[in-house]
């Protein structure tokens, strides 16, 4: 699934090679929340890493991003959770044409449908 977030850019971080197969740059959004902005670190990874080279802190911006998590055991046998919030797009905001939310709203990924091997749920009629 998809979200999106509205918002300003906070800060912008450098490139990052992790591992000699992985590279990733990190974001922060500032999302307006009642009295209480929230800073919100995104990242962009692999080719992606590129989408922030045009834009530039204070920037308005919309943000279509990805969640995701996962579990792991550390080094001491714990069990530990990761949490990624991964940036798919990045637009600047036209301050001068209406204006956009500012808190972040979840929308449907694009999916297709699953196939069918039944031709009565292939059918579009309700009844």
């Amino acid at each position: 699934m998809l979200y999106e977030a509205f918002g300003k850019l906070h800060a912008i971080f450098p490139e990052m090679q992790v591992t000699e197969k992985f590279r990733k740059r990190e974001f922060v959004l500032e999302i307006e929340d009642g009295n209480y902005p929230q800073h919100v670190k995104f990242q962009f990874t692999q080719d992606k890493c590129s989408a922030l080279e045009s834009f530039s802190k204070g920037d308005k911006v919309k943000l279509v991003f990805g969640l995701s998590g996962r579990e792991s055991t550390n080094r001491d046998g714990n069990l530990v959770y990761y949490t990624n919030l991964s940036a798919w797009k990045l637009e600047r905001i036209d301050e001068g044409g209406g204006s956009a939310p500012q808190q972040s709203r979840r929308t449907a990924a694009p999916q297709s449908a699953p196939a069918s091997n039944n031709a009565a749920e292939d059918d579009d009629i309700p009844f």
